[in-house]
């Protein structure tokens, strides 16, 4: 796995976190820009999931196993994309909430790739 490209996406996913978050405080839903960021954030997580998968494909393989990797790939995936799709139907505080929680989640799992695969 790439670090650096890992590193990326937890700090996104907790910059989107604290985003969604702020506009929770505030009583605000989830609006265009919270979606633009979501965008972003799933693209990174695009790019580590496509990473991933070649590397499984040239052979290189995780310290854990590569079914806990590739179930955490995406997991890592779908975990904002879930979240903003739980939001659209929660058109209150309480989505941006949604989308706070579904950043931290993925931020977790970052940490948990990396321990899979070794690092």
């Amino acid at each position: 796995m790439l670090d650096a490209l890992t590193v990326a996406v937890a700090a996104a996913a907790l910059a989107l976190a604290a985003w969604c978050g702020f506009a929770a405080y505030r009583d605000q839903p989830t609006k265009d820009w919270h979606f633009i960021g979501m965008a972003v954030v799933t693209v990174l997580a695009l790019a580590q999931l496509v990473i991933g998968l070649v590397q499984l494909g040239r052979g290189e393989r995780p310290d854990q196993g590569v079914a806990i990797f590739v179930a955490y790939l995406v997991g890592s995936f779908a975990a904002v994309p879930a979240a903003g799709m739980l939001s659209l139907s929660e058109r209150t505080k309480w989505g941006s909430v949604t989308v706070s929680a579904g950043a931290v989640v993925l931020a977790v799992l970052e940490v948990r790739l990396y321990d899979i695969w070794g690092g």
